[in-house]
């Protein structure tokens, strides 16, 4: 990978804990529905890094169950809606959970709507704790309130933990001058800053949660996790995927 201009906010030494985005398509057969086999690939996955000796929290979405945005553009409430793909969210992360400790890992799931007699609250310093002690944390619930996106919850959570960086799983493999789906002449970074991203309105992750970022300078890397051993490879340094910082 190109060495990253100065003052770039991405790592340039191991990484001490990150905080792994995924979306809730990657759990689901098409991107649809829970499916037992799909969500033990991804655990095995995330039990690769965490035995890298990193710190894993981990954010999952819902869309694979739920899509707040669709009920609400159909008349639903946009807070009542936004409600139920927290509860999706909540759905997948005790999936994720019981995958990981079937995988041998020691795991923790947090929400940020109270739901006490299934997983814990989001309390900061307790999912601190957590990761000092090896322990992969998934959250749920978004930021707890309606009108905000999981990749906003990843970069509030991100900061708030002080992790390293933001991995950002998705179904291609890196950021790109244009879609490569509709532009066959679209080349793929390795490395954009955030202003520039921003000026090409490349839409890395939704505006609030860029702006976090470039705010709090929390380099992004995004990756194509449906490549087995991609999550591990980017971890550790290769050259996969695109920073962004």
């Amino acid at each position: 990978m190109p060495r990253p201009p100065a003052g770039s906010a991405v790592p340039s030494s191991r990484l001490r804990r990150i905080l792994l985005k995924i979306s809730g398509e990657s759990l689901g057969e098409d991107g649809a529905g829970v499916a037992p086999a799909v969500v033990a690939r991804v655990a095995g996955q995330i039990a690769r890094v965490h035995g890298l000796g990193v710190e894993v929290a981990v954010v999952v979405g819902g869309g694979n169950l739920l899509r707040g945005a669709e009920f609400a553009r159909l008349g639903t409430n946009r807070a009542t809606a936004d409600h139920m793909g927290m509860l999706a969210t909540a759905i997948n992360a005790l999936a994720l959970q019981d995958a990981l400790e079937r995988a041998g890992i020691e795991t923790r799931a947090a929400c940020a709507v109270e739901m006490k007699t299934m997983m814990e609250p989001y309390i900061r310093r307790r999912v601190i704790r957590h990761l000092e002690k090896a322990r992969v944390v998934i959250l749920a619930g978004g930021t707890g309130n309606p009108y905000f996106t999981t990749d906003t919850a990843a970069a509030l959570r991100a900061t708030e933990l002080g992790v390293d960086a933001i991995f950002k799983a998705t179904k291609v493999d890196g950021v790109y001058t244009a879609d490569p789906a509709k532009d066959p002449t679209a080349t793929r970074f390795t490395h954009i800053g955030f202003e520039e991203a921003l000026a090409r309105d490349l839409r890395v992750m939704d505006r609030t949660a860029f702006t976090l970022c470039m705010e709090n300078k929390m380099p992004i890397m995004v990756f194509d996790m449906f490549v087995d051993g991609n999550m591990e490879r980017a971890v550790r340094g290769e050259q996969i995927g695109t920073w962004v910082g």
